[in-house]
């Protein structure tokens, strides 16, 4: 599938998957996805794993500069979203502008909330309505020394 759909619209399109294919299970993931590296292809793939679509809740530039600081994103989202929407395990990809993806959930409400083994499933936004909807909420360990921050540090030691 590979799509990338506007935040407005995405309601609309799942409604559409789902009548279109019924009884198939959505996942949806989220992040920054700053600096696309193994970590987040193997997170991704895991997901995947988990249902028949993955919708990712794509951070805008304006949301990653205020959760990450004023230096990032090193990538645009425009960017980002078409990096990661080609990658054979995200289906849909969704720019959100809040600080967190609540309202993106709300929208999708999908039948797996999936986010990575760093952290706590009470620590999760969206559990409630995802839970409350009759999702789960779970967990994909990520690969040890594969992260953002790493490969930041890393580039930065270049100089």
């Amino acid at each position: 599938m590979h799509e990338i759909v506007d935040f407005q619209n995405i309601e609309k399109f799942i409604n559409r998957l789902r009548k279109k294919y019924p009884g198939s299970k959505i996942a949806f993931t989220n992040g920054c996805f700053d600096l696309i590296h193994r970590g987040h292809v193997a997170y991704l793939e895991s997901a995947k794993k988990m249902a028949d679509f993955l919708v990712l809740g794509l951070n805008s530039d304006d949301s990653v500069r205020r959760l990450k600081g004023d230096e990032r994103p090193f990538i645009n989202q425009d960017d980002r979203a078409f990096i990661l929407s080609r990658l054979e395990a995200v289906d849909v990809v969704c720019i959100f502008e809040q600080d967190t993806p609540l309202e993106l959930i709300k929208k999708v409400k999908p039948d797996f909330l999936i986010k990575g083994g760093d952290y706590q499933l009470t620590e999760i936004v969206g559990r409630e309505v995802v839970e409350q909807n009759g999702g789960k909420v779970l967990t994909v360990p990520l690969i040890d020394g594969r992260s953002t921050t790493n490969l930041v540090k890393k580039i930065k030691n270049q100089k």
